[in-house]
């Protein structure tokens, strides 16, 4: 079993993502990760889908996805060169300064990106 990602091109219409996800569902295959947005053509999107399973799945999978009518093209980006980034947004109460202070330099040792470090957080 690999890991396989599919970049989907479809018309931006209610519905579509939820036909997409219900014929990955209905196949019995998990979908691992999946991002879904606008993109540079418009109205349409585009979705990104990582799912584990074989190469005989995956033809199938892609088969089914070109058999319906939102679906403009599916591309398999398994084999090609591509960024990959994963994206968490957390919230920390620290309770003093001195708190605070060692929760930043956790972060910094990981390498983390931080948006506020303020006293009062905002909802």
């Amino acid at each position: 079993m690999n890991l396989h990602t599919l970049s989907i091109l479809v018309e931006n219409r209610p519905g579509v993502l939820s036909r997409i996800t219900g014929l990955f569902s209905r196949r019995g295959y998990n979908i691992e990760s999946l991002a879904v947005g606008t993109c540079e053509i418009a109205d349409m999107s585009r979705i990104t889908v990582t799912a584990t399973g074989n190469d005989a799945m995956l033809e199938q999978v892609r088969k089914q996805l070109n058999k319906l009518i939102d679906v403009i093209k599916v591309s398999d980006l398994t084999a090609t060169e591509r960024v990959e980034r994963e994206l968490a947004l957390i919230r920390v109460l620290a309770s003093s300064v001195t708190v605070r202070t060692k929760i930043l330099q956790i972060a910094k040792i990981f390498g983390v990106s931080v948006v506020d470090a303020g006293e009062k957080s905002h909802s």
